[in-house]
């Protein structure tokens, strides 16, 4: 343990929030599983977020710039594990994601790759010569972001994926990308759309085409979709109450402890809850943001903004995906859904933004 880490020196407002968030997860997922084969989830996740604790304390205490000089081994390492996993890796839900553990544990590997993710943009736009950020440059780092998440795609986890994605494009946008560069990026993502199609699975495909019509197949690929909207809108202004929300209780949600928690969260604590839970996690990434602005130097500032971003995307999108404004993609909410790969990966982000908020005064 370094002279720098000092537990009064840790950003305290961003862990009450983090705690508190997993408290109303941990309520929700109670509620949630009441009565079902899942009924054991809601204290595994309490194991899992102590757990948390412990590496979030165990992330703080490796200096971030010696994480950054051996990011390339760490990112050669998770290309490995998830060739590994696509060849002897846990087949569950449809996919190859996850790696047995000891004691009965699965470990979605995917999860953690995040972190290298991050570090690898971190340190590759902080060795930059130049302010702004050259065409070559920006094929060097996506093309390494890339492989992993192909890798990822064919597991197949399109979600997870596409996590990865706001850690670059933010990361680039802040290295000084141009304009130009921008309109490029979005008339090749058009162009390449059609080609994007073909390569996805049937399931992929129908929870597009639901997203557009869930009327089209609503006992089928837009059943999901459809029970969530009525959860969402059952809950009214204060909602039903713990363990009294109809569709969650009588089983019409389908998974409301993991990807859909937010919809039978909805539906038991209303419109009110909403704004108190979407509130926390407002404060949870501009938290995140001042640690970014206040880093000693860019590398630090470049870590906290890929998680911050990292964190924006996943509840814009669960949330939207509940609402039917997003097409469901299996992310999960941080730090509300039940997973202990998930929890944890979120826990070693946060622990990574007090490492650099433990270093903003040295040199």
């Amino acid at each position: 343990m370094t002279r720098y880490l000092r537990p009064r020196d840790l950003d305290w407002t961003l862990l009450v929030i983090s705690l508190v968030i997993c408290g109303v997860g941990v309520l929700q997922i109670y509620s949630a599983t009441r009565g079902t084969g899942w009924q054991g989830a809601w204290w595994r996740q309490i194991i899992y977020i102590a757990a948390g604790l412990l590496l979030m304390w165990l992330m703080v205490g490796i200096d971030y710039h010696t994480m950054m000089n051996h990011v390339f081994p760490l990112y050669i390492l998770s290309v490995v594990s998830l060739v590994v996993v696509l060849l002897i890796g846990r087949s569950a839900y449809g996919g190859q994601r996850w790696i047995s553990v000891a004691g009965g544990f699965h470990l979605q590997v995917s999860e953690f790759i995040k972190l290298v993710i991050i570090l690898l943009v971190a340190r590759f736009l902080t060795e930059l010569k130049t302010e702004d950020l050259e065409g070559r440059d920006m094929a060097k780092i996506a093309g390494l972001v890339l492989v992993p998440m192909v890798l990822v795609m064919k597991q197949p986890d399109l979600g997870t994926a596409l996590t990865y994605a706001p850690v670059l494009i933010v990361g680039m946008f802040l290295a000084g990308m141009r304009r130009k560069y921008l309109i490029v990026i979005g008339v090749v993502a058009l162009l390449v759309l059609p080609v994007g199609w073909t390569v996805l699975k049937d399931y992929q495909k129908a929870r597009l085409v639901s997203f557009l019509d869930p009327d089209r197949d609503p006992r089928g690929s837009g059943y999901q979709v459809i029970q969530s909207k009525i959860a969402v809108g059952a809950g009214g202004m204060w909602g039903k109450g713990v363990t009294k929300g109809s569709q969650t209780q009588l089983r019409f949600l389908p998974v409301p402890h993991t990807d859909f928690i937010f919809s039978a969260f909805a539906e038991e604590h209303g419109f009110v809850g909403v704004i108190v839970v979407l509130s926390l996690y407002f404060v949870l990434i501009m938290q995140i943001v001042q640690n970014a602005q206040t880093a000693s130097d860019k590398a630090g500032m470049y870590i906290c903004m890929g998680i911050a971003a990292l964190l924006l995307f996943h509840v814009l999108v669960n949330v939207g995906m509940v609402v039917g404004r997003m097409p469901t993609t299996g992310i999960p909410l941080p730090l509300m859904s039940a997973g202990g790969s998930s929890v944890l990966s979120n826990f070693l982000m946060l622990g990574l933004v007090n490492n650099v908020r433990l270093r903003r005064f040295v040199n």
